[in-house]
């Protein structure tokens, strides 16, 4: 230990921290007695303090620095250097056990960064491994977490744990088939068990819409897609050994065929964390290293959007909202696969949704299972189309109709039929904007006088990731940089410069960009002509249509998103 002063007794340590947290205002009298009481002989009162909300955990660990002579470090600084070397020497067990963090080495002596001052004996351990003095100094248990997840990767601990459990000595490199009852014990252990939930778990915290398992010849690589782009996951070397006791956990989840290698199988489970349930669906397939797995993430709470939260500026909005008032009429909303078409139709579902009107869907699957709307699901082997399901819909008096999307001709033409008799359908197209949504129609064989006198609107949309709002800075971009049709040259510039809250990204969430077509005359006149999307996009821009590249620059005005996301949104 170095010449900080030795940890005090607990009675002694409880009455100094409870002063020093009472002089700073950070805890009241009567905090401080409630504490005590909840204290039992295997807590400390910091931590307490921190578990009952009283405190935070930077307020504790400045009045441990106090106490102590402890520094307090931001492990979040890009200017803190961690010793890398002297990490990666370091003991797995150690590591993950005591929480401990070498800095930087200086006259002999290492400075660590520690969650808990009170850890003597791992910091002898150290001592013996380096050679040097420790010096402790405090840092956040979230921060210190972060740094062993990049250096040891997710799960390092349970994967090192699992490997050394493996026996020494022959190695077989050729594939040696396993039984389904080896996967599946293999696959039951507590450790896998644990390592799945870990990844999981570092899934749903980063907020990533996907979880990708990818075999390789000697890796086993894990992706996230956060906020639609895809990032790597730092994860343990040894993991690739552990690669079938993976997949096979996964497998068990999804009530799917562990002993199948040679086949695609899909299947879904799901979960509990924080409070809140999360549907995962999984689609594991073949590859020439092993089985690759896909889960997507489906979490309710993030589907429950608002029309305000999904980025329409005042004016397009009040426009929706009365398309979606319609008695009836068609209601298309496009764009390409992950631009968040399902999550607008939801939101518009849930704004218009009420005791007074009944709302029947038929998807491919339901995704997300809403209050007070009737959802079907598409069953293909049992002969439940779209197309079948929504003439069933119409004998049980909906005002209401959403199908998932508009596929082919009968389930085109049974849309328009049930639009022509009364009712609101929504649904989805892959296209690229808003006017070639009409053509499409036509060119499935759908009659002009039918799409002219049925189609209300079509919604063009495109994600785009936003500014995280806690490191946002104006800057100048290089004139090269601004595209010659962005109208806001003389605006000030928005970026992220990155920070601990969005991942050192500079983004944190996306917003929908959007074009809004509403038919009127003059567009259904040159439907009825079969007009080309070329002659109807003109035609909607005289008459006010707001392009998506045009509502995206809209937006990097007001320091929602930036140039480059608008244009990778919207090039082609």
């Amino acid at each position: 230990m170095d010449s900080a002063e030795t940890p005090e007794p607990e009675d002694r340590f409880s009455v100094n921290l409870g002063n020093i947290l009472l002089e700073k205002a950070c805890i009241t009298e009567e905090q401080l007695d409630e504490a005590s009481k909840q204290c039992s002989p295997n807590d400390r009162l910091d931590q307490v303090l921190v578990r009952l909300g009283y405190c935070s955990e930077t307020e504790v660990l400045g009045a441990l620095g106090k106490l102590y002579q402890f520094d307090v470090v931001d492990l979040t600084d890009a200017n803190l250097k961690v010793d890398v070397e002297t990490i990666r020497r370091m003991p797995s067990k150690l590591v993950h056990r005591a929480k401990l963090i070498p800095l930087d080495r200086e006259n002999g002596s290492i400075r660590v960064a520690t969650r808990d001052p009170f850890q003597i004996y791992a910091f002898d351990e150290l001592r013996m491994i380096t050679g040097l003095e420790v010096k402790p100094v405090l840092a956040k248990e979230g921060e210190i977490n972060e740094v062993i997840k990049k250096y040891f990767g997710v799960g390092g601990d349970t994967v090192s744990k699992l490997v050394d459990e493996e026996p020494d000595g022959i190695q077989v490199v050729s594939d040696v088939g396993e039984s389904a009852g080896d996967l599946a014990e293999m696959a039951q252990d507590a450790s896998v068990v644990k390592l799945v939930n870990e990844i999981l778990l570092e899934a749903i915290n980063e907020r990533a819409s996907d979880v990708h398992i990818e075999p390789y010849e000697h890796d086993l690589s894990i992706r996230y897609r956060v906020d639609g782009i895809l990032r790597n996951t730092n994860v343990p070397p040894q993991i690739r050994r552990l690669q079938a006791a993976i997949i096979s956990r996964i497998k068990i989840l999804s009530n799917l065929n562990i002993a199948e290698r040679r086949l695609p199988q899909d299947g879904s489970f799901k979960i509990k964390v924080h409070d809140r349930e999360i549907d995962l669906r999984v689609s594991i397939i073949p590859m020439v290293h092993g089985e690759g797995v896909v889960m997507r993430i489906l979490d309710k709470q993030s589907i429950l959007l608002s029309l305000e939260d999904l980025g329409f500026d005042d004016d397009m909005l009040k426009v929706f909202e009365n398309v979606i008032s319609q008695p009836h009429g068609i209601l298309l909303v496009t764009g390409p696969t992950g631009s968040g078409k399902t999550t607008t139709l939801y939101a518009s579902l849930n704004g218009i949704v009420s005791e007074e009107i009944k709302v029947l869907t038929i998807e491919d699957p339901v995704e997300y299972h809403l209050e007070g709307i009737n959802q079907v699901s598409v069953n293909a082997k049992a002969g439940l189309t779209f197309s079948k399901g929504m003439r069933a819909f119409l004998r049980h008096d909906p005002d209401v109709i959403m199908v998932g999307e508009i596929r082919d001709l009968e389930t085109a033409e049974t849309a328009v039929q049930a639009s022509l008799t009364g009712h609101l359908v929504f649904s989805t197209l892959h296209t690229n904007d808003a006017a070639s949504a009409t053509t499409r129609l036509l060119d499935m064989g759908v009659e002009p006088f039918l799409v002219a006198s049925s189609v209300e609107a079509v919604l063009a949309q495109r994600l785009v990731r936003t500014i995280c709002k806690h490191c946002r800075e104006e800057y100048t971009p290089e004139h090269r940089d601004i595209p010659p049709d962005y109208p806001y040259k003389d605006s000030p510039f928005y970026r992220g410069a990155g920070c601990r809250e969005c991942r050192n990204t500079g983004f944190s969430g996306r917003k929908g960009i959007f074009e809004l077509m509403v038919l009127n005359d003059d567009l259904r006149d040159l439907v009825l002509q079969r007009s080309s999307s070329g002659k109807i996009k003109k035609k909607a821009i005289e008459d006010g249509l707001i392009l998506l590249r045009d509502d995206g620059w809209s937006k990097v005005r007001r320091g929602i998103t930036t140039l480059g996301e608008v244009i990778r949104a919207t090039k082609g």
